[in-house]
């Protein structure tokens, strides 16, 4: 099944790295391709119009791709007809109101906060860091490669319910599966020299894996009451690159909690939002909490340290 997804993948990306190639080639520039989907308010008729053949010109050019990887879905059984459904969502996703990050420069910097405090802040659209909120959580020490690992290997189907249920993020490692990071090299894990750096995530929804991982650390003491725990939680781990820029599509905000080392976060605001408004840089410690909210956001880790986290939502 992995590698099917991955020919999905690579078969997407190359008709979208074809039709760029061929829009590029009418003198279009990559700014245009990329406000075709997002335009702006000050835009003119002209760049409309424009905007509106390269918009139909995407359709007609996926679709018959998209198609293609349906059928496939049908025969092989495959469950995502796009991995993560990322580009359908990006496209579709509405317009944003840069209202929200207009005049926002830095998260908001909370400490160790109590949940009648946190209620002002919960739903704000600026991001926010909680600090030192999670240094009594169990799962400060007891998270690990290996424990993770010992996790997997004693509750049966939880590889398959990684790969078929859940979501397997590989960033830029070379992994394939959950089952690939969990064989890896004692050298490798430790990232030693010569050896080759990864990063990874995943989603844990298989029943008996999140009540054992829940037994570590319970829901954040300062979410609102009424704040809701989804049946699927995160694991971030890995050196260096962390997580390539993206927008979490997820219908409730978030939270994630560093458990090891430090993390540099790197906000965007949607490309719609690009001339109004600015990135904004942090970074998190062992024992904070972060929600980057309604951003675009990647990650990397200081050289040398190894990075663990877990994340879910709320709402």
């Amino acid at each position: 099944m992995s590698s099917r997804k991955i020919v999905s993948e690579k078969l997407v990306d190359n008709k979208i790295i074809d039709l760029v190639q061929y829009y590029l080639g009418f003198d279009f520039s990559i700014e245009e391709l990329q406000q075709s989907l997002y335009p702006s308010k000050r835009q003119t008729c002209g760049f409309k119009a424009r905007h509106t053949i390269i918009s139909i010109s995407v359709l007609l050019f996926l679709l018959p791709t998209l198609y293609y990887i349906n059928v496939l879905s049908i025969i092989f059984g495959i469950r995502c007809i796009l991995p993560n459904n990322y580009f359908v969502w990006e496209a579709t996703r509405p317009i944003s109101n840069c209202t929200f990050c207009s005049n926002v420069s830095k998260p908001i910097v909370l400490q160790n906060i109590s949940k009648q405090d946190f209620d002002r802040f919960a739903f704000l659209s600026t991001p926010i860091i909680v600090r030192n909120a999670f240094w009594h959580w169990p799962a400060m020490k007891k998270f690990n490669w290996h424990f993770f690992k010992q996790l997997y290997m004693d509750i049966e189907e939880s590889y398959k319910t990684v790969d078929e249920e859940c979501q397997f993020l590989h960033f830029k490692s070379d992994f394939i599966s959950i089952k690939d990071v969990f064989s890896m090299s004692e050298a490798r894990i430790r990232n030693l020299p010569n050896q080759k750096s990864w990063y990874v995530g995943w989603g844990n929804c298989h029943p008996l894996v999140l009540e054992e991982m829940r037994k570590y650390y319970p829901k954040p003491h300062f979410l609102p009451e009424e704040a809701e725990i989804p049946h699927k939680e995160y694991i971030f781990m890995g050196y260096d690159d962390g997580a390539t820029m993206h927008l979490d599509f997820i219908n409730r905000l978030m939270w994630q909690a560093q458990l090891k080392g430090e993390k540099e976060w790197h906000l965007i605001p949607p490309p719609e939002c690009q001339a109004v408004c600015q990135p904004v840089e942090f970074k998190v410690f062992p024992g904070d909490g972060v929600d980057t909210r309604i951003w675009y956001h990647a990650t990397t880790i200081p050289k040398g340290q190894f990075s663990l986290s877990v994340q879910s939502e709320y709402g």
